[in-house]
């Protein structure tokens, strides 16, 4: 059974860091894409970052420009996932998810809908 486990989601102030951890099991993933999306109350889930990985390598990434320059995401190994994040605000709050998708579905890293897996979510709450 495969599954996606988030922690590093906590309440901080204006201006901290934090740093997201995701780790897979059940399977190895090492043609799969794994990255980060986010939902707020009463918005639609939000793509974060995408990384892509071959064989022992991380060989791209991407990040939208409303998180580029404050987020850096990075992929440890074939199953584990990291989001750095700095000088946050308010308006990141969110549940954060992890999710892995096989290209052989499809590329469009960027939609929700072109991942197969997903964990639970970790809370960010940023708030003074």
């Amino acid at each position: 059974q495969v599954q996606l486990v988030e922690s590093g989601g906590g309440l901080v102030q204006p201006g901290a860091s934090l740093r997201l951890s995701c780790v897979a099991s059940g399977r190895i993933f090492n043609t799969y894409s794994m990255g980060w999306f986010r939902q707020a109350p009463g918005n639609e889930r939000e793509f974060v970052g995408t990384t892509r990985w071959r064989v022992d390598r991380m060989y791209g990434a991407e990040l939208p420009d409303s998180v580029r320059g404050r987020f850096i995401i990075s992929r440890d190994n074939a199953n584990t996932v990291s989001l750095q994040m700095k000088s946050l605000n308010p308006e990141v709050t969110a549940v954060y998810y992890c999710a892995a998708a096989d290209p052989k579905y499809g590329t469009t890293w960027s939609s929700a809908s072109n991942y197969q897996y997903w964990g639970q979510g970790t809370q960010v709450t940023v708030a003074s």
